[in-house]
């Protein structure tokens, strides 16, 4: 059943997920949707200072938000923000360095932001795939402290300054590679079996979505989504994924087309009339799982991940300098 997932996705994303797929999908689009003003409002975008992340960053602070960069590297991380400046002639743009695989650090920053910033929009954009198994300097496999543990303790230690905003958003910027990967609660952290890093970052993208189901449900006047970006050519993908990207490279989508629904989650008001908590790809919501893949999990393995990510998040919250 694996062999027939991987097949069909695989089959999937060349006629969706690469550049022909966005150019086709962009013809139904309506520019007014993100021709929009959204000076006064404050945006946070985890990985910015390349990528995706960047793109997403630079379309939001041309349009006037207030956008705050949070990036693992000092020093890439200031070239992306004067570079953001410079394009865009927009000065309110704020950088943390913060590393989202250390968990101790993301409390510490966000109680901090907390205590100094308004936020109306969350972007979790920051994300890795080490092929070989990894532990952070907690003891943690890195793949899943920086995509499912960072994202999850990031989001809900921010969700009470998100509260006090009108049309709050949290937009998580998963995968495709997910539909091949059904909720596995018994080994998050990739310790049986042979670790195939590629599989791995797909479990991870596939809690991602069912973290944005669940917060949903629990806060009901923010509104979630998890996207796809389609395959793009972004430099994680050329270190993560060499082989693919050579096979690929000629086919892959532009940061700023991998960004375009980020943006249109973030800003447009034709979003927000969607149900919270969708999956997302070219503007449109679209099905967490193949057909005929046996990827659905039952209820109580998706309570269980929330209850095992926030017992990590406690865990490490507790310990906590400051």
């Amino acid at each position: 059943m694996s062999w027939y997932r991987n097949t069909v996705w695989f089959v999937k994303g060349l006629r969706e997920y690469t550049r022909s797929g966005y150019e086709s999908a962009s013809k139904h689009f309506n520019p007014a949707d993100v021709e929009v003003n959204v000076t006064g409002r404050s945006f946070l975008v985890t990985g910015a200072n390349s990528g995706i992340g960047k793109a997403t960053a630079t379309e939001i602070a041309r349009r006037g938000g207030t956008v705050h960069l949070v990036c693992r590297n000092k020093e890439r991380a200031e070239v992306a923000k004067g570079e953001i400046v410079t394009e865009t002639g927009n000065q309110n743009i704020f950088l943390h360095i913060v590393d989202i695989s250390n968990p101790r650090e993301i409390w510490k920053f966000a109680e901090q932001f907390k205590n100094e910033h308004k936020l109306n929009v969350l972007i979790n954009n920051a994300g890795c795939m080490v092929n070989n198994r990894e532990l952070t300097q907690d003891g943690l496999e890195k793949n899943f402290a920086t995509n499912t543990l960072g994202t999850y303790i990031l989001t809900t230690a921010l969700l009470p300054l998100l509260e006090k905003e009108a049309d709050a958003r949290v937009i998580t910027v998963s995968s495709g590679g997910m539909l091949v990967q059904k909720l596995n609660v018994s080994d998050l952290q990739s310790e049986n079996g042979t670790f195939d890093g590629t599989m791995v970052y797909a479990q991870n993208k596939r809690q991602q979505v069912v973290l944005t189901e669940q917060w949903a449900k629990a806060h009901r006047n923010i509104h979630f989504s998890v996207m796809h970006p389609g395959w793009a050519d972004t430099p994680a993908v050329r270190s993560a994924m060499p082989d693919f990207y050579q096979k690929m490279k000629n086919s892959l989508r532009t940061e700023g087309q991998g960004a375009d629904t980020v943006v249109w989650l973030a800003i447009s008001a034709e979003a927000t009339k969607l149900p919270s908590g969708l999956f997302f790809q070219d503007r449109q919501p679209v099905p967490t799982h193949l057909p005929l893949a046996s990827t659905h999990s039952p209820p109580e393995d998706e309570e269980k991940l929330m209850e095992m990510l926030e017992e990590f998040s406690q865990k490490f919250k507790s310990t906590s300098p400051g």
